[in-house]
């Protein structure tokens, strides 16, 4: 399963960075995308044997021209394996989130996604063959306040990648969740700038607004590496017969299932609290 052309969308930073020199020193043939071009020509720099395309996910036109370079640079066959990485999260109550700000979420996380999937994998059902990994996270599976938004869109890949993995079963190409607890990335930093623009000075949520920061530091304590996600993704893409999911590190899958295990009014509080979502407040 080694030697294999892989797409990485939002290979520019963070986890799909890391994901991209990891796959290239593994042997694997690399195909990075992302929408900062001086970011992929830093990659590029970095590890020479990665070619490198620009592309929005949420831009149809930026996608037509990405599928026909990744056509030339693979004389046409495409890719064996699609990593879905592309993402970012929006930090806000969901009463305070606008409708263009939700839909450009949605736009990115399940959309684009989708858009990438439907434009790349056509040619492995023809082969009969391919593996497509959907990034998603542990916030798939488990919701706090004020990030809401982020977490539902993250729900809608968790369903989708489960009907996706039926779907092209018969085809051959096998569809597998990639489930990161907390890493430390620009994620983070993203999200909090994000937070900025929602109007927060007069908000009755204005206290959550202020505890930002110190929430995100509280989360960040227990942080690890990108290269934890790296390695659950060479193991996706490697084994002959992969999971459906792979969550890590392994103190994540732990609290989720403690979370799940709990009452929800309990869950309830415990997140409340985490996030200063309190009535005295």
């Amino acid at each position: 399963m080694k030697g294999q052309t892989i797409l990485v969308t939002g290979a520019t930073a963070g986890i799909g960075r890391h994901a991209a020199l990891t796959f290239a020193a593994r042997g694997h043939r690399v195909i990075a995308s992302g929408r900062n071009k001086a970011a992929l020509t830093t990659l590029h720099a970095q590890s020479p044997q990665i070619d490198v395309v620009q592309l929005d996910v949420a831009d149809a036109a930026s996608l037509a021209e990405a599928v026909l370079e990744v056509d030339r640079l693979t004389d046409g066959r495409g890719v064996d394996v699609l990593v879905n990485n592309a993402g970012y999260g929006l930090v806000g109550p969901l009463m305070e989130i606008s409708d263009q700000k939700l839909r450009e979420q949605f736009d990115v996380n399940v959309f684009g996604l989708m858009s990438v999937t439907r434009a790349f994998v056509p040619k492995m059902m023809q082969r009969r063959k391919g593996r497509v990994l959907n990034v998603t996270s542990v916030s798939g599976r488990i919701s706090l306040p004020i990030f809401g938004a982020y977490h539902a869109s993250k729900w809608a890949v968790e369903t989708m990648s489960d009907s996706l993995r039926m779907e092209l079963r018969p085809f051959g190409v096998q569809v597998v969740v990639i489930e990161p607890g907390t890493i430390r990335t620009d994620f983070a930093e993203r999200s909090r700038r994000e937070a900025g623009a929602t109007p927060g000075q007069h908000s009755p949520y204005a206290p959550v607004y202020a505890r930002i920061d110190a929430a995100a530091e509280k989360l960040m304590a227990q942080a690890v590496g990108p290269e934890v996600i790296s390695r659950a993704m060479l193991r996706a893409i490697e084994a002959r017969r992969p999971h459906a999911r792979y969550t890590a590190p392994f103190h994540a899958k732990v609290g989720m299932y403690l979370v799940k295990a709990m009452p929800t009014w309990l869950t309830d509080a415990v997140m409340s609290r985490m996030t200063g979502l309190s009535r005295v407040r």
